[in-house]
């Protein structure tokens, strides 16, 4: 399996990644200060992606949180710029992206759909990852749903083959 990079967009993004066979997480963020104009930390941000694929050498794919509702236009202002940003930088690196929607993230997680990030977060932490925050801890989850449904494409491929055989 290639490298896989799981995002939780925002201006404090988290990530996660999955290089190696080792899973690498963190947060960054992407404010601005006082004397950066508003297309700042989208620069920044499609410059670590840069760092990323660069360290990686073989990033094969980019998951992301799909949030649907935003507390507050800004929010959402924000998340679409980081959406475009993205989405944009995948399509020139010829990298496969996919979003992922929070509910599923969080049933995966903790069983239930309309989990609380606090609830995602223990649940992250009750698998042994020790995650900063939120953002980081949504990033896990992502990753590891990532994970299990490129495991169960494989299991579902083994038992195809003894099928056939």
């Amino acid at each position: 399996m290639t490298s896989v990079l799981a995002l939780d967009l925002g201006t404090q993004t988290g990530w996660s990644l999955w290089h190696h066979g080792q899973v690498t997480s963190g947060t960054l963020s992407f404010k601005n200060d006082r004397y950066q104009g508003g297309g700042m930390r989208y620069l920044r941000f499609a410059r670590w992606l840069d760092e990323v694929k660069d360290l990686t050498d073989s990033l094969g794919e980019v998951y992301f949180e799909e949030v649907r509702r935003h507390l507050g236009v800004d929010a959402a202002h924000v998340y679409g710029g980081f959406l475009a940003t993205l989405t944009a930088w995948c399509e020139r690196q010829a990298i496969p992206y996919q979003g992922v929607s929070v509910g599923t993230i969080k049933h995966h997680a903790t069983g239930k759909g309309n989990a609380s990030k606090q609830d995602v977060l223990a649940s992250v932490k009750a698998k042994g990852c020790q995650p900063h925050d939120e953002n980081e801890a949504d990033a896990l989850a992502l990753l590891e749903w990532v994970l299990s449904q490129e495991l169960q494409q494989r299991i579902m491929n083994l038992r195809h083959m003894e099928h056939s055989n």
